[in-house]
């Protein structure tokens, strides 16, 4: 089976590049199932009921997330109607939604999805290494397939839980940074890897936000109103390809696709 995971999706231009773009790829390689992270689709942070539904719509059947998942606040009071809609698991007990699903492919295979969230270089939540742990045992004789999506700053602490769980689960794919890394591979166990999957979203900015606003803020250390950036549109992400009967990868592939600004279309 193939799944397509899609890099943190930015704001409006992401949620356009995945509705143009997405179809093709689906049809195109033969997908079988679509997961992304999409914490920051909704205007560069967090994400409204409007912004999920759009997105489901539009051909995702899980959407992941990280440390921006409440930045709007509404997000509380509508994160548990969606059983495919995920934040972090290793959020201490009591927060609203859940950190795991298991989605069914047309095919009959059920895929685990398990939200993670790093420690390093970021706000101290429970221990990430631990709960994977726990969601992977709780997934047992229920997921024929399990992916983790571990949003996390320091490219270190995401080898080591590849490393970890090398074995145990399908793919550990990296998200956060909004930069795409060149070291996906599989690991001996046959566990897929990549530090970050990379952006959807606008690429003529910085990490997806207005070169003049995010360059204010180095300059002055003055805090800015953020803007999502609008050029230079692509769709990033990874494709593996899992042997459904062991749960082991045989490949993990990187894509990158440009949007065209003036038709609209697609570009490989």
């Amino acid at each position: 089976m193939r799944i397509l995971f899609i890099g943190d999706i930015v704001g409006k231009p992401g949620r356009r590049a995945v509705r143009e773009l997405l179809p093709g790829i689906v049809c195109d390689k033969l997908i079988d199932i679509v997961v992304a992270n999409g914490e920051n689709a909704a205007g560069g942070f967090g994400l409204t009921r409007e912004v999920v539904e759009e997105l489901f719509q539009n051909g995702i059947h899980v959407l992941t997330s990280g440390n921006h998942v409440w930045d709007k606040k509404e997000t509380e009071s509508f994160i548990n109607d969606y059983d495919a809609l995920l934040r972090p698991a290793n959020y201490p007990e009591g927060v609203p939604g859940h950190g795991s699903t298991i989605s069914r492919t047309p095919a009959g295979i059920n895929v685990g999805i398990i939200n993670l969230m790093g420690r390093v270089f970021m706000f101290p939540i429970d221990n990430p290494f631990r709960r994977a742990e726990q969601e992977i045992l709780a997934m047992r004789g229920k997921a024929d397939v399990i992916l983790v999506d571990f949003h996390a700053e320091a490219t270190s602490e995401k080898e080591a839980l590849g490393r970890f769980l090398d074995g145990r689960v399908s793919a550990v794919l990296g998200t956060h940074t909004h930069v795409q890394t060149a070291d996906e591979q599989v690991f001996p166990g046959g566990t897929a890897y990549i530090t970050d999957a990379g952006m959807t979203g606008p690429f003529d900015s910085i990490i997806g936000i207005s070169i003049e606003r995010a360059l204010g803020r180095f300059l002055t250390a003055i805090p800015q109103k953020f803007d999502v950036a609008r050029q230079d549109v692509r769709l990033q992400g990874v494709i593996v390809d899992v042997d459904e009967q062991t749960g082991g990868s045989r490949g993990i592939e990187r894509i990158s696709l440009r949007l065209e600004e003036r038709s609209g279309g697609r570009r490989v």
